[in-house]
């Protein structure tokens, strides 16, 4: 059963699902830094909900009238939603990088954004400039008893997971140089953090990274892949890890002289495959079931752009990678306003499944989900293996392209749906999956999400039954202030709330 809350009368067709002024606002910066018990809440907090949820995002969009050529340049802001006893405490810290504590003092931008921010001074003041200020701004994740805040670009910060105060840089004991990076969207398996990084050029090397519960390095390779590489997540089953090298070119010219930032240099080529890069996890020792490993393998798949991939798993000699699919990557335009975005104009994020058959290098694709849908969640226990549900930010219509309004649960088994909405007036982030401990079924658990409330101008976090999405949120926690549309977040079940408690 799919539900329309926002709909008119239970019909399928929808109120006007957004305007675009109300999820503007959702891009203004929040500059305060607060802690409180959250004690507005309607509904009831699950007992049994017990840890923190930590999300990431950026937080500061501009800086003395001057805003961010584009969201993704703006500086990171933790916010952290403690559960115990049925009660949620919350605290927001912005992330003190080297950048971020230069520019609060100037008051003023001093480094260049990737997207295409640019210093004060035009050209010229921009031009030969190829410092980047680690934003810290896309993931955030506890593991190794640290708190990560994650780039792709650049070396994790640490913070205190008590407090949120960063502590430094965190080289993973040795794992990284200065330098090095570790990507945004590490994949957890059981007890084992695998990660990447990647180095692009006329050839692109990726460096795989797997550490164990205690932070320790166990494995680590690296593989050398033609061609320029614009890789933002993979997956991995038990015996490979898959990235998808998008059909895009880069032309440095425009950064290097100051005229854009680098990610404007970056240019989607319709018609050209997508290849799909399949690593082994394991090329000495064997699979998993003791067959001899393959090298590196490199397949076509039509052409297409993936920012983020659901899932993956093997099955009968064959290998199944989930993924949120767009037909093209937009152009980033130089001095356009991202608040602007004509939505309909662009084509939207879809489900796909690719079915790779590596014995006779072959890529087979079938769309699962026209809804315009992204951030996808899974049950913690299924990364890397079959999987039967999967939830994710969709937009409250069932056609066509516009803003996350909604919470999509699918059943991959059954083909059922069940759909959460908050619109017209609500703007939903990435739903994180918490299963409920002692659990034996694999949608046993809750949904957390944030969602801005634009006729509050406010944010609120849910807490959605994972299991019926029809019953709307169990709780609906309301917060003191809006916290900007952010990007990932994670959870652990440990509770990092006031120590006094």
């Amino acid at each position: 059963m799919q539900t329309f809350q926002g709909y008119k009368d239970g019909s399928k067709v929808p109120v006007e699902s957004y305007n675009r002024q109300d999820w503007q606002r959702g891009y203004e910066s929040l500059k305060q830094e607060f802690e409180y018990w959250i004690d507005d809440v309607e509904g009831e907090i699950p007992q049994e909900l017990q840890g923190t949820v930590f999300r990431n995002g950026p937080g500061l969009l501009d800086r003395n009238g001057q805003r961010v050529q584009h969201p993704f340049d703006g500086d990171g802001m933790i916010s952290a939603i403690a559960f115990q006893n049925g009660r949620a405490y919350f605290r927001n810290r912005y992330v003190r990088t080297q950048g971020f504590v230069e520019e609060e003092k100037a008051g003023k931008f001093l480094y260049r954004g990737v997207f295409g921010t640019q210093k004060p001074g035009g050209w010229l003041a921009n031009a030969f400039d190829f410092k980047l200020k680690n934003i810290a701004n896309t993931n955030i994740i506890y593991w190794g008893g640290k708190l990560l805040a994650l780039w792709e670009a650049a070396e994790p910060h640490r913070l205190d997971p008590h407090t949120l105060e960063t502590v430094r840089i965190d080289y993973l004991n040795g794992v990284l140089h200065p330098g090095e990076a570790f990507s945004a969207h590490p994949r957890i398996e059981k007890d084992r953090l695998i990660n990447f990084q990647i180095k692009p050029g006329l050839s692109t090397t990726i460096t795989i990274y797997e550490l164990d519960r205690s932070g320790k390095l166990v494995d680590r390779h690296a593989h050398s892949v033609p061609g320029f590489a614009f890789i933002h997540d993979f997956v991995i089953t038990p015996n490979y890890c898959i990235f998808f090298q998008n059909p895009v070119t880069y032309n440095p010219l425009p950064y290097i002289l100051g005229w854009q930032g680098a990610g404007e240099c970056v240019h989607f080529n319709p018609g050209h495959p997508t290849r799909i890069i399949v690593i082994p996890r394991h090329p000495v020792s064997g699979d998993s079931k003791g067959r001899e490993k393959k090298a590196v393998q490199i397949l076509e798949a039509e052409s297409g752009f993936v920012f983020h991939h659901a899932n993956a798993f093997e099955q009968e000699n064959k290998i199944y990678i989930d993924s949120i699919c767009y037909e093209s990557l937009p152009t980033l335009d130089p001095g356009a306003d991202y608040r602007q975005t004509d939505f309909e104009a662009l084509s939207p994020g879809q489900l796909w499944r690719f079915e790779l058959n590596l014995e006779n290098q072959t890529v087979r694709r079938q769309m699962l989900e026209t809804r315009c849908c992204e951030f996808p969640s899974v049950h913690p226990a299924n990364v890397g293996q079959p999987y039967r549900f999967l939830y994710l930010g969709a937009a409250s219509a069932a056609q066509g392209n516009a803003p996350l309004q909604a919470i999509l649960k699918i059943d991959l088994s059954s083909g059922e749906r069940q759909l959460w909405s908050a619109a017209p007036k609500g703007f939903v982030s990435e739903p994180i999956f918490v299963p409920r401990a002692n659990a034996t079924l694999e949608d046993d658990g809750w949904l957390l999400s944030l969602v801005y409330d634009s006729a509050r101008h406010r944010s609120d976090a849910i807490v959605l039954d994972a299991r019926d999405l029809n019953k709307g949120p169990v709780a609906r926690l309301h917060l003191q202030h809006h916290v900007p549309y952010g990007l990932h977040g994670s959870f652990t079940p440990q509770f990092f709330g006031p120590a006094n408690v």
